[in-house]
């Protein structure tokens, strides 16, 4: 590697250091995670390659079951039925799933954490007994049917009917018509024999809103049950190791026990009733029950990321190119532009986990105690941190396969397979533009909870005061700098200035909709239609500041110089990253002069130097194993660049 001349720079990571970094972004279910490699790399993940669809399905479905050999399903079910209550355990294990086959690991996230999650969460003790250990075995493979062809995953809209029939004890589950058959069900086309159906309870002839159901798909021999449809999707752009198919049932039958009743039950003699009186927040605690595959989703795509990253820079390191004279020795990771695509990438990778990590925690406190404002807060946050993370994905597969040149084109280096596999992660779990509304929505009710007992005038005293306190405070005066730029490194100015950048955008989103609902009478839902790029740039405001500050908290916790040390670089290059690529915005709005876009743009080429000799180590703590990544291009014969102890 050529010696670098940028000032400041860090030396290559020792292998400790590189050690140190995995425990760190692994956290504290670094067990489970390491687990979960060496039961992958067991796998034999090539056994896929030159498998035509169904082949290829079988196989998939073939390393379920000896995942779940090994315990995987169990995960998060309770001790009595095998498991070892750890959601946040499961979570980490799906995330480090990515670094493998992604149909796996879709394959794995319908068994265990829809169909099954469905049935723990929803359901009730006779329900874990009947279902959880044949799901953690997958001797019963299962679905979760809640997307239908007209309404997608707008799960108060579905329109599958499942009509008590007190006379018989039953609930008659229909499908009126094409837009009411469940759509993209994973599971469907040919292993599941039962479903987790969504559908619209109807009491008596009164509508009591979505329930799910236990539903039979097939018999012991694979036969469809009576009034059960199902046919296959087809090809798709990838996950070919997955039978998504679609559903429809035709006046099928299941007992009155076949309801998962955690949140809502109809007894013997027909009456309906339910724990929680008012609808609407009897539907949102059991969809928030299970917020897990969005959280789960989303910290996927941090891990394929995280693939292209180490196999772009491996190479980056090998590849050398464009020499002067006599010097043919200059490897790719040597040139601005290289560094520029690839290393921004590596630190904003460190801090959406960090983010997906509290999240995580989060998660874990509510479901222990479901419902309310935390319940809620946690909704949006999943919903965010799976948008912001995803299009991280898509983003840095691209940057790293251009990286890699005609070598990065290969099929045989797996660019090509990461991103039509992970393609649809985006829309998996919600579409991310919807996602970010939700999460604008909910950052709009925390915001009109403050200011709820002001009036207009009151309101909009507070705001300029607010916003003036913290345009000075933080930002300095008019954000201009001394030469050295040395706030620009400095933690706390750069969270004000993110926060600064969050406050602002709601504070301006709600007056722009409280201008279209007051003024031009226009109806809520419409007003928020006309503004959703501004509700989008907010929540992605909030996402990258909390990314930001909850990089900044874990790092407080690691005690090693070297490690730290690497970390703040991060921590600096992704805060100065973010306000790059929108410093329009706060030259607009006055929080940065022109000279201060021209010394942040600087100082983030400064870091991606000063992070250069580390970059390889940085990548390396992300713990992909060989077999794993399968990309020749990243298999050297001897890596240089993590140095030594």
């Amino acid at each position: 590697m050529a010696e670098t001349t940028v000032p400041g720079a860090l030396a290559p990571l020792t292998p400790a250091a590189v050690s140190r970094l995995q425990a760190h972004l692994d956290g504290p279910s670094s067990e489970v995670r390491q687990q979960t490699r060496d039961a992958l790399c067991a796998l034999g993940l090539e056994k896929a390659d030159g498998l035509d669809r169904e082949e290829y399905r079988d196989q998939v479905l073939l390393w379920l079951r000896e995942l779940a050999g090994g315990g995987a399903g169990a995960r998060s079910f309770p001790p009595e039925l095998g498991g070892n209550d750890d959601p946040a355990g499961a979570i980490a294990s799906f995330q480090t799933l990515a670094h493998g086959d992604l149909s796996l690991l879709v394959k794995v996230g319908v068994q265990f954490g829809l169909f099954g999650g469905a049935v723990h969460r929803l359901g009730t003790e006779r329900h874990h007994q009947a279902y959880l250990p044949g799901v953690a075995s997958v001797d019963l493979p299962g679905c979760f049917a809640m997307s239908e062809s007209g309404h997608g995953s707008d799960v108060r809209s579905l329109r599958t009917i499942a009509r008590y029939d007190e006379a018989a004890q039953e609930f008659v589950l229909h499908t009126p018509d094409d837009d009411a058959r469940k759509d993209w069900i994973g599971n469907a086309a040919r292993h599941g024999r039962v479903a987790a159906v969504f559908a619209q309870l109807d009491v008596a002839g009164k509508a009591r809103g979505v329930h799910a159901f236990v539903v039979p798909l097939r018999d012991e021999d694979g036969e469809l049950c009576d009034g059960v449809e199902i046919e296959d999707c087809g090809d798709k752009m990838g996950l070919q190791g997955v039978d998504n198919g679609r559903i429809r049932l035709s006046a099928v039958r299941v007992p009155r026990e076949a309801l998962l009743d955690r949140y809502g039950t109809v007894t013997d003699d027909g009456r309906y009733e339910s724990s929680i009186s008012s609808p609407g927040a009897r539907f949102f605690t059991m969809i928030g029950a299970l917020v897990q595959g969005r959280i789960c989703i989303g910290s996927a795509g941090l891990a394929v990321a995280r693939n292209a990253l180490t196999i772009a820079v491996r190479w980056g390191e090998r590849r050398r190119q464009f020499g002067t004279g006599l010097d043919m020795d200059t490897p790719l990771m040597d040139y601005l532009t290289h560094q520029r695509r690839l290393i921004p990438p590596i630190a904003e990778s460190y801090a959406l986990q960090a983010a997906f990590d509290h999240l995580t925690t989060q998660y874990v406190e509510v479901l222990a105690e479901p419902g309310g404002q935390k319940q809620r807060e946690v909704e949006a946050l999943a919903a965010g941190l799976k948008a912001v993370g995803t299009w991280h994905m898509t983003r840095t597969l691209q940057d790293a396969r251009e990286c890699c040149g005609g070598k990065g084109y290969l099929a045989e280096n797996r660019f090509g397979s990461l991103r039509a596999d992970s393609d649809v992660f985006t829309t998996f779990e919600g579409d991310n533009t919807v996602l970010l509304q939700l999460v604008a929505k909910t950052m709009l009710s925390d915001y009109s909870s403050q200011f709820e007992d002001l009036d207009a005038v009151g309101m909009a005293k507070h705001l300029t005061t607010r916003s003036v306190t913290r345009f000075l405070s933080d930002a300095g005066p008019l954000g201009r700098f001394t030469r050295d730029d040395a706030e620009l490194r400095n933690a706390s100015w750069q969270a004000g200035m993110l926060r600064s950048r969050e406050e602002r955008l709601v504070d301006s989103l709600a007056r722009r909709l409280r201008r279209l609902v007051k003024d031009e009478h226009m109806d809520p839902l419409r007003a928020l239609s006309h503004c959703q790029d501004h509700a989008l740039k907010t929540a992605v405001a909030q996402i990258e500041r909390l990314a930001h500050e909850r990089l900044t908290l874990s790092i407080a916790d690691v005690e090693d110089a070297e490690s730290k040390q690497a970390l703040e670089h991060l921590r600096d290059l992704y805060a100065l990253t973010v306000m790059e690529r929108d410093r329009g915005w706060w030259l607009e709005h006055g929080f940065m002069t022109g000279d201060t876009g021209k010394a942040v743009q600087r100082e983030v080429n400064v870091l991606c130097g000063q992070l250069r000799p580390s970059a390889l180590g940085l990548v390396e703590s992300f713990g992909i194993p060989d077999a794993l990544l399968r990309a020749p291009i990243a298999v050297a014969e001897q890596r240089s660049g993590a140095g030594t102890d």
